[in-house]
């Protein structure tokens, strides 16, 4: 179970409250111990608090012995640890916050976990990456030219575009203007938080 709690999300902003990417706990972690980072946590459904990793361990030991549907705590050696949902950057950090990193939990999150053909919902064991135009045929690995395809749709398709093998895209492949995990993760009750700083229109 820890280790399941350690991939899962937390939504990163910047200095002045503004989101710019979703690390895994772990990650998180490492930000909030190293003090490049503090956590900003709800208190009672009302205002935001902040808390730096010292605090936030006492914070833990406390709301442990009273836990809220929803809240979530890693089994340390001494206590139970929260997991946070919101870090705020402390100091700057060599994080990317200009463009959305292609890669393949990006391009399954931006793709809502949907087959681009079929329209088929599948978990991420039953999904491949595939090229619009494939390689052969000069297409490139990129946002526009890669979608979210079942296994079953991959190997229909095979190494041609979609016109030759018969098949239509639902959308066509873009580059996202936010990190897609933003948008994916909203309407998950532990991210709910998330969107008070999401920008417009994303939440």
């Amino acid at each position: 179970m820890s280790g399941e709690l350690l991939e899962t999300n937390v939504l990163v902003l910047n200095r002045f409250f503004m989101a710019v990417r979703v690390v895994d706990v772990r990650r998180a972690f490492t930000l909030l111990y190293r003090e490049c980072a503090e956590v900003i946590d709800m208190e009672s459904g009302a205002a935001f608090q902040s808390y730096d990793f010292e605090s936030w361990c006492e914070l833990s030991e406390f709301t442990a012995m009273d836990k809220q549907p929803g809240e979530e705590y890693l089994q340390t050696t001494r206590f139970e640890l929260r997991i946070p949902r919101i870090l705020r950057l402390t100091r700057f950090e060599k994080m990317p916050m200009q463009t959305v990193r292609f890669n393949r939990k990006n391009l399954f999150a931006r793709d809502d976990q949907t087959c681009q053909y079929c329209g088929r919902h599948a978990p991420l064991s039953q999904l491949s990456m595939d090229h619009v135009i494939p390689r052969s045929h000069g297409g490139s690995t990129s946002w526009e030219n890669i979608v979210c395809c079942c296994l079953k749709c991959n190997g229909r398709k095979g190494g041609r575009p979609p016109k030759q093998a018969r098949m239509k895209l639902l959308r066509t492949p873009a580059r996202p203007r936010v990190n897609p995990l933003m948008v994916q993760n909203v309407d998950d009750p532990r991210y709910a938080s998330w969107k008070t700083f999401l920008p417009a229109g994303e939440s």
